[in-house]
């Protein structure tokens, strides 16, 4: 039988569930596809900025070549952003690549991946998709427990993942307490900080990781443009890292994992600081919409630093799957947390002052 075909381990994968499309609700429910609210899978509600627009039609010019396999003008601009080597940056067709990427190059099957309750779900797939053994350490107040973790590392631990913020709960932790968290792992454990909500972060809760790459060998800071910068269909993230790590990670990345349009898009983006602010702004005061709503209807909801709040929606373990197909019916998408161990939760992107109030409003039916 061809199930029989390939190593248990990855039989064994749940493969990963993103969010419904647009197209897919509009088919599902009979819906107008242009009056249906996506707040589903944390992405920009501005779309792509118009630098990184007119970036990609001029670079569509030359896509019959391939592309840069080497991404010499975006590793170059992150490297003046990031004040690193070139050759200190891996890129990755998104921060999914690069999760995965590490887990192929640091770990053997056997081996262990040290992770938190409730983190990204690809850290449990990257792991199971090498053959290792995964250490999941409880959570604390919905995110990280960082002592916790350090205690579980154990003689077979190859890797650990810290998502700071973290997806789907939106906890955060501070700087000076990840310092302390890698000062203390063993120097042949990689760490590898997950930031791909680090734009989000309030000015006086920013910090630059790229920095503690040049004090400690064995970390690596992963970042994408898929959120704050809106690239999320292009598919570009990246990885800073000393060049002992990238070059096993670049042994085994496939070359023209980045394509020519999504590079010059990634290139132009990263410096359009006005659609930082602007995007940091409506996520603001988007958050503070939310939250206000949540509390209005007596909803508990877990304070968040990402651009999404997660939000308890009832006290049975089917309120979440109950409240989300309601919201379906309405034309709106958010995120069950149930394959997390969440199921009476709905994680919940922060989209336009629009978009926002159609969710209050569905949920407060839906609810009702």
């Amino acid at each position: 039988m061809p199930t029989q075909f390939g190593p248990e381990y990855v039989r064994a994968i749940a493969p990963y569930q993103a969010g419904k499309p647009i197209a897919e609700v509009a088919r599902e429910f009979g819906l107008d596809e242009a009056a249906i609210v996506k707040l589903a899978s944390n992405e920009n509600p501005f779309g792509v900025p118009d630098s990184a627009r007119a970036a990609m039609l001029q670079a569509a010019s030359d896509i019959g070549r391939y592309p840069d396999a080497n991404g010499f003008e975006l590793k170059a601009a992150l490297a003046e952003r990031y004040a690193v080597p070139a050759d200190w940056i891996t890129l990755g067709n998104g921060s999914n690549d690069i999760l995965e990427i590490a887990a192929h190059a640091f770990v053997r099957q056997g081996q262990a991946v040290l992770y938190a309750q409730y983190s990204f779900a690809v850290y449990a797939l990257a792991t199971q998709g090498v053959g290792a053994r995964a250490i999941v350490v409880a959570a604390s107040d919905y995110g990280h427990d960082l002592p916790a973790m350090a205690a579980a590392i154990d003689a077979d631990t190859r890797l650990v993942f810290i998502a700071n913020p973290n997806n789907p709960t939106g906890t955060f932790i501070p700087a000076a307490q990840i310092e302390a968290f890698i000062r203390q792992v063993p120097a042949h454990v990689v760490v590898v900080l997950d930031e791909a909500y680090n734009e989000f972060l309030a000015p006086e809760q920013q910090y630059e990781s790229a920095a503690w790459v040049k004090q400690y060998p064995n970390l690596l800071v992963s970042r994408t443009f898929s959120k704050a910068y809106g690239l999320a269909g292009l598919r570009v993230g990246f990885a800073i890292a000393q060049p002992a790590l990238t070059d096993l990670m670049n042994r085994i990345r496939q070359p023209f994992n980045v394509n020519s349009m999504a590079q010059a898009a990634a290139v132009a983006a990263l410096n359009d600081g006005a659609f930082l602010a602007k995007g940091a702004a409506n996520n603001a005061a988007g958050y503070r919409q939310f939250t206000e709503a949540f509390a209005a209807l007596g909803l508990e909801y877990v304070p968040s630093y990402g651009n999404f709040v997660m939000v308890r929606v009832g006290d049975d373990d089917g309120a979440g799957a109950r409240v989300n197909l309601a919201l379906l019916k309405q034309g709106v998408i958010v995120r069950p947390v149930g394959n997390y161990g969440l199921p009476r939760w709905l994680r919940v992107s922060i989209g336009l002052p629009r978009e926002n109030a159609v969710l209050i409003a569905a949920l407060t039916k839906a609810l009702a």
